[in-house]
């Protein structure tokens, strides 16, 4: 189908005229892009690049650190296990315009916080912010993009976070001290006006082509407890765990050798997400060199990554080596579990993904308590060394060598394949 009859068909989707002066495509791809950007790269890990900071206004402990980072998941896991009911009902738009306020509202009650309290009822709201926008946009690109450009166009989504980590590594360099909360009034703004254009092009309502067939498809949960699948959920919690201790006490370890004071934390995470956008190339590589392959590298990647802050996070050659592993790895992990979960369930592959994602949620909200809690006793650098022994452990849970034959899924599942398939 063409730009242009998708933008005739504009009125029936719930975006009007006023929305055409870029196609559709074009409209979908720059809203979900910056949505992705403010509630992954600034609302959730926001938080881990300014914990030296956070540490030293509010007086925090490694392990209060630890629980406030498990919090955060907790909130994004329940919008996530919301999303997946609601949108079919009430369509995108609504979903991630509460994504975006959650954002809004969390990252400003962060600012203007005077104690722990609001500190973390600001984190955990903000937190949340990334359940609410990230699936949606499925169902936006099966609306509004061409068949033949949904691949890309999610692609280009994904790639937000990596952007936006970009942006706030400088800006935390700018607000150093005590001028972070200004840096956060920022991150609270960009939101602000996010939602706004999201609220502008997004399609609102149920899905026109949603039928029967979607709702059966959260039945027969049995039928995901199967053994080939164990390797999966394995690796989607590994990453989870992996993933969320890494983003909360990353700049925490490298700030300690450093200095407070010292701009190494934050030319750390610019590098980082640089580095990261590499991984909007994740589709391409699993097509060329397989699944299972691109699984091994992306795991020995993060594992060595991790290592390497707990070996020697003081060492610049290390840290700047971690941050250029770790970010196109991470990056593309998301990628790999979502190929990985279509071709584990190709009938049913909402569901399926839905299922992956609850096991990753489960290793985000553990990791940072569990780590945090090892960390007070032992120390920051044996519990990165733990968390890249379990990284390194995942490279046992391979994906199958071949790929099971694909079925063709009716409704606006369509919206969801395209999106696995890309990653």
């Amino acid at each position: 189908m063409s730009d242009g009859v998708h933008e005739r068909k504009a009125s029936d989707m719930g975006y009007g005229p006023r929305t055409r002066r870029l196609p559709p495509r074009w409209q979908v791809s720059l809203a979900g892009v910056t949505a992705i950007g403010v509630t992954f790269g600034f609302a959730r890990y926001g938080y881990g690049l300014f914990l030296p900071e956070f540490r030293r206004e509010f007086g925090l402990p490694v392990a209060q650190v630890g629980l406030i980072g498990s919090a955060t998941y907790l909130g994004y896991m329940g919008a996530l296990l919301l999303v997946g009911a609601l949108v079919t009902r009430f369509g995108p738009r609504p979903l991630v315009v509460v994504g975006g306020l959650s954002a809004t509202v969390g990252m400003a009650l962060v600012a203007f916080a005077r104690g722990p309290g609001v500190l973390t009822a600001g984190l955990v709201l903000a937190g949340t912010s990334s359940g609410w926008a990230w699936a949606p946009y499925s169902d936006a690109v099966d609306r509004m993009v061409p068949a033949g450009l949904r691949e890309r166009v999610m692609g280009t989504i994904a790639s937000g976070t990596a952007f936006a980590v970009v942006v706030a590594g400088p800006l935390a360099l700018v607000a150093r001290g005590t001028q972070w909360r200004y840096a956060w009034l920022v991150f609270a703004a960009a939101a602000l006006l996010t939602t706004a254009y999201n609220a502008r092009v997004l399609p609102a309502g149920a899905h026109p082509r949603a039928d029967a067939s979607q709702g059966r498809a959260g039945l027969g949960l049995r039928s995901f407890a199967c053994r080939p699948a164990v390797p999966l959920y394995l690796t989607a919690l590994s990453y989870g765990l992996v993933g969320a201790v890494y983003w909360a006490f990353a700049v925490e370890a490298v700030s300690r050798e450093a200095g407070r004071d010292a701009p190494t934390a934050a030319l750390f995470w610019t590098v980082m997400g640089l580095a990261g956008t590499a991984g909007a190339l994740t589709g391409s590589a699993i097509a060329r060199h397989g699944l299972r392959r691109v699984h091994g590298s992306l795991f020995a990647g993060i594992a060595t990554a991790v290592a390497l802050l707990g070996v020697a996070p003081g060492a610049p050659v290390a840290v700047m080596l971690s941050a250029v592993l770790y970010g196109p790895c991470f990056m593309a992990g998301s990628g790999v579990l979502a190929v990985w979960s279509y071709r584990a369930f190709p009938d049913r592959p909402s569901t399926g993904f839905s299922v992956t994602v609850l096991f990753l949620g489960l290793g985000t909200v553990a990791g940072p308590a569990a780590l945090g809690l090892f960390s007070d006793e032992y120390g920051l650098r044996a519990a990165f060394l733990i968390t890249a022994a379990a990284a390194a452990l995942t490279l046992l849970a391979r994906p199958p060598r071949s790929t099971p034959p694909r079925t063709q899924a009716a409704g606006p599942v369509h919206g969801i394949r395209d999106s696995v398939r890309q990653g």
